[in-house]
């Protein structure tokens, strides 16, 4: 827990990275420094929202807790959960509040409740609160009202209750409903946020919400302690995963790649994206961490999900699949959100979904891989179905893409993407040895891999600069080659791979962040750092042997993460201000990716 601060807003914002992440494994909701909610989605992680404050301060929506007279903020998650205290000291007094996204625990319980326990630690002070619901990203009318002597607001068989125990008399008006309370030393009010959808509106009794707060803060211990790590960084390590676990959605397996939409990556820029889905890009990262980390659960559970969301496809691979596993995500733009700090268009869908990336490929072939590596069966009709995969990178591979970056430019031959189809068609092979897939076109993949490394190593290859390059026949550098690294393509510690770190290095950090690429991608703008792409950089340096300036790197980096631990897709290079969507997985995922791959070179 960092020392206490007051906290600050922006024309209404809350800077990105004094948002903490609490979530039930369907939705997230995220909550300031000051203590207001100002984000959640309903019924789940990729429904419309009901407080989108965030991304219009005025028109959002958002559910405040916060003392009356200026104070200061101390916050933690409790240990080994995803359940978040905060602490308000104010001249006259200090007060404890527990925020929970509490677990469900019975079939008559609310489909999803956000619980509010606000405990007086010494003197008094004086808070309120107020819930301003806006359903459907502020589009929707709210209907506020009373049921049975309780706060409601529903809209289109969405509904939510304001259950308030201690907290105040509440007041409903046009738009909102709110109340005043003291808290003094001993004292414990609660409050709640039940809601339903197309489904009754259930009101639960104060015993009732306090009982599952205490069973999902012991739920989320109980899972945290079936988790093993002794190497470095663990408590980093740790908190990780917990965000990881944060974007599982449950009902499938899936895991999201972030918990929000359309954050900026540059404050006033364009480029804001909905993450909410899930990327194939991700999968071999993911499922990685899961088997390494011992979530042998959703571990399964993710790579079952991966491969029958991909069967919808096949032999194509989308770039994101939505989390039910569906594969439409049409882009679609609202206007009538101001963005947050400015930054617009609100985006929810994402055009990428049609985009050609063929590191894909390469990033499924390693999940399936990393699956049977681990003792894990991989059935017959899967088997095939992955020969097929092989088999379609054997015709595709020349093609240009959109790359990992999904830019919005003219397709390229990017070079990280032909080298994932090397990766491909390795795993392919591995797993054709292995027994797992038929081995009748082995001769073809060898072929090609063969074809593919050669054109990366003529055409994609600077002799000046001594490293590979963004793409065919270009000079610029790309933070996105590091993969190649990291996945095995050829030997890390090469003179070509320790040139390529070596040149990235010399090109595209600044201190410990570095830049995705300095080239055009067809949107205006710029973006900040990508945190990913530190994390990898730190790993390259481990495996190509430069193991204490990994470490270094590393040090500089655990020490970005906002107060509890999370970090969001990037970083301001000049001020060190998280941007874009949060909790990021990808960022978290690199980290865990790097912490292990230093341990093991530290170990050597």
């Amino acid at each position: 827990m960092r020392r206490a601060e007051a906290p600050t807003r922006i024309d209404g914002y809350a800077p990105i990275g004094d948002y903490a992440a609490i979530g039930d494994g369907r939705t997230v909701a995220l909550v300031a420094r000051d203590g207001a909610v100002d984000w959640l989605p309903l019924p789940d992680l990729d429904s419309p929202s009901v407080f989108a404050a965030v991304l219009d301060a005025e028109r959002g929506g958002r559910f405040e807790l916060t003392p009356e007279e200026p104070f200061e903020v101390e916050r933690r998650y409790l240990p080994g959960t995803n359940v978040l205290e905060t602490t308000f000291r104010t001249a006259g007094g200090a007060v404890r509040v527990t925020d929970a996204l509490t677990l469900p625990d019975a079939p008559l319980g609310p489909l999803r409740e956000l619980t509010r326990r606000v405990e007086g630690l010494s003197g008094r002070m004086a808070l309120r609160w107020r819930v301003e619901p806006r359903f459907h990203y502020g589009a929707g009318p709210s209907r506020l009202g009373l049921r049975d002597g309780i706060p409601i607001a529903s809209v289109n068989g969405t509904a939510i209750a304001i259950r308030c125990f201690e907290a105040g008399e509440p007041e409903v008006l046009a738009d909102s409903i709110g109340a005043r309370f003291e808290a003094v030393e001993g004292s414990r009010a609660m409050l709640a946020l039940c809601a339903a959808h197309q489904e009754p509106l259930v009101f639960p009794a104060r015993d009732e919400l306090e009982e599952r707060l205490e069973r999902t803060v012991d739920t989320w211990r109980n899972w945290t302690d079936r988790r093993s790590y002794d190497g470095p960084w663990r408590d980093e390590v740790m908190r990780s995963i917990l965000a990881l676990k944060l974007l599982v959605f449950a009902p499938s397996g899936a895991v999201a790649a972030a918990a929000t939409t359309s954050l900026p990556e540059e404050i006033g820029g364009e480029r804001n994206w909905d993450y909410r889905f899930s990327w194939v890009r991700d999968a071999a990262f993911t499922l990685d961490a899961l088997l390494e980390l011992d979530c042998s659960e959703e571990a399964h559970a993710y790579f079952w999900w991966v491969m029958h969301a991909s069967q919808i496809t096949h032999p194509d691979l989308q770039v994101l699949y939505r989390l039910d596993g569906g594969h439409h995500a049409e882009e679609v733009e609202h206007p009538e959100l101001a963005g947050y700090r400015g930054s617009r268009p609100v985006r929810t869908g994402n055009a990428a979904v049609d985009q050609l990336q063929l590191d894909t490929f390469g990033e499924l072939m390693q999940t399936a891989w990393l699956y049977a590596r681990d003792g894990n069966r991989i059935d017959r009709d899967l088997g095939a179905r992955l020969a097929e995969i092989a088999d379609h990178v054997c015709e595709i591979w020349r093609k240009p893409d959109s790359g990992i970056w999904e830019v919005r430019s003219d397709p390229r031959d990017f070079t990280q993407s032909k080298m994932m189809c090397a990766i491909a068609l390795d795993r392919a092979l591995a797993l054709a040895r292995r027994g797992c897939i038929p081995h009748k076109h082995t001769a073809r993949w060898k072929r090609e891999q063969k074809a593919i490394r050669d054109f990366v190593d003529s055409r994609c290859w600077s002799e000046e600069k001594r490293s590979y390059v963004r793409f065919a026949g270009d000079d610029e550098l790309d933070a996105s080659i590091l993969l190649g690294a990291l996945f095995g393509f050829g030997d890390p510690r090469s003179a070509r791979w320790v040139g390529t770190v070596e040149a990235v290095r010399r090109e595209l950090t600044h201190g410990p962040f570095v830049t995705r690429y300095p080239g055009e991608d067809g949107l205006r703008g710029q973006e900040g750092a990508f945190l990913c792409c530190s994390f990898w950089l730190a790993e390259a340096l481990a495996r190509t042997g430069r193991v204490d300036e990994a470490v270094s790197l590393m040090d500089d980096l655990v020490g970005l993460a906002n107060d509890v631990g999370l970090y969001a897709e990037e970083v301001d290079r000049e001020t060190g201000e998280p941007l874009g969507n949060v909790p990021q997985g990808l960022s978290h995922l690199s980290l865990i990716s790097a912490a292990r791959a230093i341990g093991r070179e530290m170990s050597r």
